[in-house]
């Protein structure tokens, strides 16, 4: 009897350990700017983590901010996830700016790591305001954006039982936070050290009518497809800037040496892209004109007797324009010196070498064909009147005529064509062939 009842506790404790070890998180990292291509990665990992039947998804966070519309996206994923989610501002010195205030608040559990930081999520303008030189209306669209940005975290907040007042302040105020100011001021739920310590604080939470075991449970990593990362890596403010210099140089240099068609080729596919993943980044219109009049005046000192003036001209123009082509406002958007000084000597030495040779190669006379007998002194064959001769020019016999009659043997000068026959006169100088 004693081994019956043994066999069935031994069972129950197996399969309880069984349904133990079968609890998995899954998790995913986001590290950079919030852009299209994250949006994407977290509706994906949502999905994911429903059907294989997480207990929760953890986003482990660390942005400057990003766009507002893949915020948006975002933040509407995880308030609509049939799956818990749990936003984790990790490691330390991560932060959760401007968008990831937005994406932490929303998330049904937010947790931080000690020495992280949350907030100044002050909203910047996206698209065509910035530059256009309409100061009134650029102030009219920045209310309007602050008033939004306001609203919206403002609901998030509220939804997810938070300190709505220090919602308001994020973006009022750009107000920010430390991890444990931020859970004295219950904008977040937890400080974790780790992601472990985590899933211990978690275990056992009641969201919804979902009771969390997440204790011991076994971590899921759920990477970016191939696609996410390449859309990711693109619509980055460095690599839309390399690109549209990809496109200058290919363009330019197909325009300054014809034919060559591999540069033209590729700084059209450089140009295509730059505009598709541009579309969606804070361009700033003076920053693009910029760059534009500097290659105007790269290419006018070709010509011009300036000895460099507008070159320098240009690459001052350029390097301006480089530094303002994305809204600094943000600082996911901000191109650092270390790459715009670099790019700016490339593109002043691109134009002074490469492109300068090309355009002045097209400028010099032409040195192939019948036109380069043009000037050459030859003997005649035979005699050479008004009606008939004949010359021999670069190892062919020619047909030639003379207004002048010319002797067999005297040297002649090549002075034009009619069709095949050559018009010739007699020179004092000595032949050659």
């Amino acid at each position: 009897m004693w081994r019956a009842h043994f066999i069935v506790l031994l069972g129950g404790l197996l399969w309880s350990t069984a349904g133990l070890a079968a609890e998995r998180v899954g998790v995913i990292t986001i590290d950079g700017a919030i852009g299209p291509a994250t949006a994407d990665y977290v509706i994906r990992a949502v999905k994911v983590a429903d059907a294989q039947q997480h207990q929760c998804l953890v986003i482990q966070l660390d942005t400057p901010g990003g766009l507002l519309d893949s915020t948006k996206t975002i933040v509407q994923r995880l308030l609509a996830s049939p799956v818990p989610t749990v936003v984790y501002v990790t490691p330390a010195g991560a932060t959760a700016a401007s968008a990831g205030c937005f994406i932490t608040l929303a998330a049904d559990v937010a947790a931080m790591a000690p020495t992280t930081t949350i907030g100044a999520a002050h909203p910047v303008a996206i698209g065509g305001a910035p530059g256009t030189g309409d100061t009134k209306v650029d102030d009219t669209m920045k209310q309007k954006l602050e008033n939004y940005a306001s609203t919206f975290i403002e609901s998030i907040a509220a939804k997810r039982s938070r300190n709505v007042e220090w919602a308001r302040a994020s973006v009022r105020e750009s107000a920010s936070a430390t991890a444990e100011h931020a859970l004295e001021l219950h904008v977040i739920d937890f400080v974790a050290p780790d992601l472990t310590t985590l899933l211990v604080q978690i275990d056992g939470r009641r969201i919804g009518g979902r009771i969390l075991h997440t204790r011991g449970a076994e971590v899921i990593t759920i990477g970016m497809s191939p696609r996410e990362r390449v859309f990711q890596l693109l619509w980055r403010p460095e690599v839309i800037f390399v690109l549209m210099m990809i496109a200058i140089y290919g363009i330019i240099g197909e325009l300054s040496n014809p034919g060559a068609i591999f540069p033209g080729v590729v700084g059209a596919i450089a140009l295509i892209l730059a505009l598709y993943f541009g579309a969606i980044l804070p361009i700033n219109l003076a920053g693009v004109a910029l760059i534009v009049f500097a290659v105007v005046l790269f290419v006018a000192d070709i010509y011009a007797p300036t000895h460099g003036v507008l070159t320098v001209g240009g690459a001052i123009s350029f390097f301006l324009g480089a530094l303002m082509l994305f809204d600094t406002g943000d600082a996911a958007f901000r191109l650092s010196l270390a790459l715009v000084l670099p790019m700016t000597i490339l593109t002043t030495l691109f134009f002074l070498f490469v492109v300068g040779a090309g355009l002045r190669a097209q400028s010099l006379p032409v040195r192939a064909g019948r036109e380069t007998m043009l000037g050459r002194i030859v003997p005649a064959l035979d005699r050479i009147d008004a009606t008939r001769g004949r010359v021999f020019v670069e190892g062919e016999t020619w047909n030639a005529v003379s207004d002048v009659p010319v002797e067999p043997g005297m040297p002649v000068e090549i002075v034009g064509f009619d069709g095949l026959t050559l018009r010739v006169k007699p020179s004092t100088r000595e032949s050659h062939v």
